[in-house]
């Protein structure tokens, strides 16, 4: 009987010893530190190419704009613009709700709507693979890296290959639908590429949809989009001096957009353009001020929720 004990303790000792798997002979603590591995993000060349351009037509025309004339009402200004440029260009965009990209798009011309693509965050449009084939298909999305992951397609290669972008540089939703902190992708892409960026400026997305809502609003809230003037980098324009350059123009028509064209340009000529960051109050007023609609007919120069 000792001897099969003495056996079975020798085995034990053995086992507790043993390199079971892939367990490592070097302690852990003493292993060589090696760069977590990254994934690749989803790919979305093929959402680019023409089977899915023609889906794409289809989807957004047979089911996607009726679905959303039928959740809003639309004023858009400014298109004349883009008879005074070729493609591609960058569109850049304030960000409030999921309602401003439809809204972007559908208020292209078709020649233009066709040829744009919308850059989107990788680790929230592409983190489920349903979400990211129905985005790429309907909004022809591509991914931007947000939190290291490795590009299948940079925004330079989408603009190479002769596609109009949409940017949003707040980079996320604004959480009381006052621009955020502009961030520089948008003007080093312009200036490294040498296209021009044309400055958009929308309302009524934040009132109609705000962050953390799933659908508009009943009602048919108002929703309003100005397109401005193109902006060119100059030839010793640094991306840092031509960033604030682009936030000045959206901020001068989403003021255009709340009053009128001439007050606003006064307004600007003069460098006394509301700041688009909003007043610095509670944020429960900042809110409260943008659940208010622009209004149907006409720009108002006031907003409802302030007059007394």
């Amino acid at each position: 009987m000792s001897f099969i004990r003495e056996s079975v303790d020798d085995v034990r000792q053995v086992a507790r010893g043993w390199r079971w798997g892939r367990r490592a002979q070097v302690p852990r603590s003493a292993e060589e530190w090696v760069l977590p591995a990254r994934s690749t993000v989803f790919g979305t060349e093929w959402s680019r190419r023409r089977p899915a351009m023609a889906a794409r037509e289809v989807a957004q025309k047979a089911g996607l704009e009726p679905l959303f004339r039928s959740q809003v009402r639309t004023r858009v200004e400014g298109l004349d613009v883009l008879s005074r440029v070729d493609g591609p260009v960058i569109f850049v965009a304030n960000h409030a709700s999921h309602l401003d990209t439809p809204l972007i798009l559908l208020s292209l011309p078709d020649e233009w709507r066709r040829r744009t693509a919308v850059a989107a965050a990788a680790d929230y449009f592409f983190d489920t693979w349903w979400r990211a084939v129905g985005s790429s298909l309907l909004f022809n999305t591509f991914p931007i890296d947000r939190r290291g992951g490795i590009m299948a397609a940079t925004p330079g290669e989408v603009l190479a290959e002769g596609w109009s972008l949409v940017i949003y540089p707040e980079g996320t939703r604004s959480t009381d639908g006052w621009l955020g902190r502009f961030r520089m992708g948008a003007a080093f892409l312009a200036k490294e590429y040498g296209v021009p960026v044309v400055p958009v400026a929308h309302r009524g997305t934040f009132a109609a949809m705000p962050r953390g809502q799933g659908w508009p609003s009943t009602g048919r809230r108002q929703l309003t989009i100005r397109f401005g003037e193109p902006l060119v980098p100059g030839p010793e324009e640094t991306v840092r001096e031509f960033a604030p350059r682009i936030k000045d123009a959206v901020a001068a028509l989403l003021d255009e957009d709340s009053s009128t064209w001439w007050e606003a340009r006064r307004r600007a000529a003069s460098g006394a353009t509301p700041d688009p960051t909003g007043p610095k109050v509670a944020q429960w007023r900042r809110v409260w001020q943008q659940t208010q609609s622009p209004q149907a007919d006409a720009p108002a120069r006031r907003l409802t929720a302030w007059r007394r």
